[in-house]
């Protein structure tokens, strides 16, 4: 039987495409794309502060708004002037991506598809990933045990200085974390931290659950904390995982259809533009500890959850960039090498306007 394979002959250990894939006599045109996932950090953080990012390492000052004190006047008082405090962060530019591949000349002839155009573009997408599983994990209080992997533990790492004195090394507020303890209602037995038990709250009901708290309930208390720091209304997001948001459209008919009140469908993740005054996203990029959120249970559930995460436009400051792709001829062969390298930074500038859930489907 005549081989097909490989026209040209291969010296051991060359592996850079398994089985010399673009030199079959018949190869389909149509290329099978992987599945991407949403996007979100793009759309929740500010990024007006990004500056020139020119190496690792480098920092971006943001200034913080002044407080302004406000006092009683009656005629004949001296008025006496505040000094203000020009108070800013520092966001450093402290993490690094890279990439880095191989086109051999010979297959690179032999395809006709642009395959250097479809790795780049998947490179890209990459590292586009990567930052939104870093960023998210990090402003919901977590960090990544590993690249390309959702954030796992809690982040003990602070980014600087914290932007208020009562946060903690996560730099956000223990008063803005909302976990079993902080409904009333669930009477079960186990530690107050532990994560919330959900289940939809089913139409017509009419007292509150004792084992569990709905997805409802949930998002209204993150609306209320966030109404109680004064935090603007426009501008608010959520940021859900597929458990919650499948929990969600049980108990809330608006979810069954994206388009509810709009007419442009899903956008990097956006899901609905409007419930309880958040645009809500949803994300399989937040963090999930243990087994994650689809672990089942009302009781003791403190090592298998998940996290939602709500805030302000504001919340949150970035500054990121591709800081360099360049193509270069391999010395040692025939071939294209592509590499490039994304510079970023992350700093929560107002921990007031960020709360977080910890929560298992029950």
């Amino acid at each position: 039987m005549e081989d097909y394979n490989m026209a040209f002959s291969t010296a051991a250990g060359y592996g850079n495409l398994p089985n010399g894939n673009f030199s079959p006599v018949i190869y389909s045109k149509q290329v099978q794309l992987a599945f991407r996932k949403s996007t979100v950090c793009g759309d929740i953080t500010n990024s007006d502060y990004f500056g020139e990012i020119a190496a690792q390492g480098d920092t971006v000052n943001i200034i913080k708004e002044p407080e302004i004190s406000v006092k009683e006047y009656t005629r004949g008082t001296q008025v006496t002037a505040q000094d203000l405090d020009d108070e800013d962060f520092s966001l450093v530019i402290d993490k690094a991506n890279y990439f880095a591949f191989k086109m051999d000349d010979i297959e690179e002839a032999h395809s006709h598809v642009n395959f250097m155009e479809l790795a780049t573009n998947r490179a890209a997408y990459r590292l586009a990933d990567q930052y939104d599983q870093e960023v998210l994990g990090y402003l919901s209080g977590f960090k990544q045990g590993s690249l390309h992997a959702v954030a796992s533990a809690v982040n003990t790492t602070t980014n600087g200085d914290v932007a208020v004195a009562t946060a903690g090394t996560d730099e956000l507020l223990s008063s803005m974390k909302l976990n079993k303890g902080s409904f009333g209602n669930i009477t079960t037995t186990s530690a107050g931290d532990h994560s919330i038990p959900l289940t939809a709250r089913m139409p017509g009901a009419t007292s509150l659950p004792t084992a569990t708290a709905s997805p409802a309930m949930i998002v209204a208390r993150m609306a209320r904390l966030l109404d109680q720091q004064q935090v603007d209304t426009q501008g608010r997001w959520l940021v859900v995982d597929p458990v919650f948001m499948e929990i969600l459209r049980d108990e809330d008919s608006r979810f069954m259809n994206g388009d509810f009140g709009e007419s442009g469908g899903l956008r990097n993740g956006l899901f609905i533009n409007n419930f309880h005054g958040f645009r809500v996203y949803t994300s399989s990029n937040l963090p999930a500890v243990g087994t994650g959120a689809g672990t089942s249970g009302t009781t003791n559930q403190n090592a298998n959850f998940g996290v939602i995460v709500a805030g302000h436009d504001s919340a949150v400051a970035t500054a990121e960039q591709i800081n360099k792709t360049e193509t270069y001829r391999d010395p040692d062969s025939f071939a294209d090498i592509v590499r490039g390298m994304h510079l970023y930074g992350r700093k929560i500038l107002r921990p007031e306007a960020i709360v977080t859930a910890k929560y298992n489907a029950a």
